[in-house]
C-alpha cells in the first residue's frame, strides 16, 4: 500500500478554510457538494486534505457559492497555487493570521524553546501586555486585542484532551522582571500551577548550561495525530512568520531540542528553582 499522503501546510490551510466557509455558509457536507455540482466523496477529501490539488474551477464554484469577497478569494486561489509545494513558508501571516493557532488547536504534541520571554501558551494576561507594549510602537487596542489572541490560544491547554506541551524556558526569561515585580510574581506562580497538570512539564535551562544546541533562537514544534500530518517547526521575527515543514528541517528543530532538552534540568528541579524565584520576588 502506498503511503498516505501528507498535505502541505498550505493545504490543510486552504482544506481548514473552505470547511470553514461552508460551516458559516450554513450548508451540509451533502448540500454543499450537490449545488456545486460535484460528488460529496469528492468534496469530503478537499476539505479533509486527502485531494493533492484542488482545480481552479472548482474552487471558484465553491467559493461562489460560499459568497466570498474577492480578496479572500485571491488568498485561497493563492493558497491552492503553492499547495503542492513544500518547504518553508514566510510573508504569509497575514493572509491567514489565525494560522498559529488552528495548528496548536490541531496538534497532540507542542515542543517550545523560550530564550528570552515565557512561552504564550504560559502568558498571563498582564504579563502578555507587557511584552506587547515592549517594542513602545502598538496603541492601546492594538495590544488588548493581541493580548485577547493570545490568551484564547491558551484555551487549547484546558480541553478534555489537551495537546501535549513540552516548555524549555532559559533561565533568563524566569530572570527577566517584566512588567513589574508583582506581575513577574503572578507569572511565576502561574508557571507553578501549569506545571501540576498532567499534560505540561518545564524545562529549566540553567545559565550553568553555557552554550548550548539551542543558543540560535527560540522556536516550536507541532506533531499531529494524523500519520499524514506530518511535523511542523515555527519560528516568528518581528517581520513575519516561518513554517518548516521538509523532513529534513523538522529533524533539525527535533534534535535540536533533545539535545537541549537533556541539558536542562527536571521538572521537578525546574519547579524549585521557580519557586524560589518567586519568594526572591515577594520578598
Amino acid at each position: 500500500m502506498a503511503a498516505p499522503y501528507s498535505p502541505s501546510v498550505r493545504r490543510r490551510r486552504l482544506s481548514a478554510e473552505l470547511r470553514r466557509l461552508r460551516a458559516e455558509a450554513g450548508l451540509t457536507l451533502f448540500e454543499a457538494a450537490k449545488q456545486a455540482g460535484m460528488g460529496k466523496s469528492n468534496l469530503s477529501k478537499i476539505e479533509q486534505a486527502e485531494s493533492r490539488t484542488v482545480p481552479a474551477l472548482t474552487l471558484n464554484k465553491l467559493l461562489d457559492l460560499y459568497q466570498v469577497e474577492d480578496a479572500t478569494r485571491t488568498t485561497l486561489h493563492e493558497l491552492s497555487k503553492l499547495a503542492g509545494k513544500k518547504g518553508w513558508w514566510a510573508h504569509y501571516k497575514n493572509l491567514m493570521p489565525q494560522m498559529l493557532a488552528d495548528f496548536e488547536a490541531e496538534a497532540c504534541a507542542l515542543r517550545t524553546y523560550q530564550a528570552q520571554v515565557i512561552p504564550g501558551l504560559l502568558q498571563t494576561h498582564q504579563y502578555a501586555d507587557a511584552i506587547f507594549r515592549a517594542n513602545e510602537v502598538r496603541d492601546d487596542d492594538e495590544v488588548a486585542q493581541r493580548v485577547a489572541a493570545r490568551i484564547t490560544r491558551q484555551g487549547v491547554l484546558h480541553r478534555v484532551e489537551p495537546p501535549k506541551l513540552m516548555a524549555l524556558i532559559d533561565e533568563a526569561a524566569l530572570r527577566r522582571v517584566v512588567g513589574s515585580p508583582q506581575v513577574m510574581g503572578e507569572q511565576l506562580r502561574h508557571l507553578t500551577h501549569m506545571a501540576s497538570r498532567h499534560n505540561i512539564s518545564i524545562y529549566v535551562l540553567p545559565f550553568t548550561a553555557g552554550a548550548h544546541p539551542s543558543t540560535e533562537g527560540s522556536y516550536v514544534i507541532m506533531d499531529f495525530m494524523d500519520p499524514r500530518d506530518a511535523s511542523i517547526a515555527y519560528l516568528e521575527t518581528p517581520v513575519t512568520s516561518m513554517y518548516l515543514e521538509e523532513e529534513h528541517e523538522v529533524r533539525l528543530f527535533t534534535d535540536m531540542f533533545g539535545s537541549t532538552q537533556s541539558c536542562a534540568m527536571t521538572p521537578a528541579q525546574s519547579l524549585n528553582v521557580i519557586n524560589r524565584l518567586l519568594q526572591d520576588l515577594e520578598e
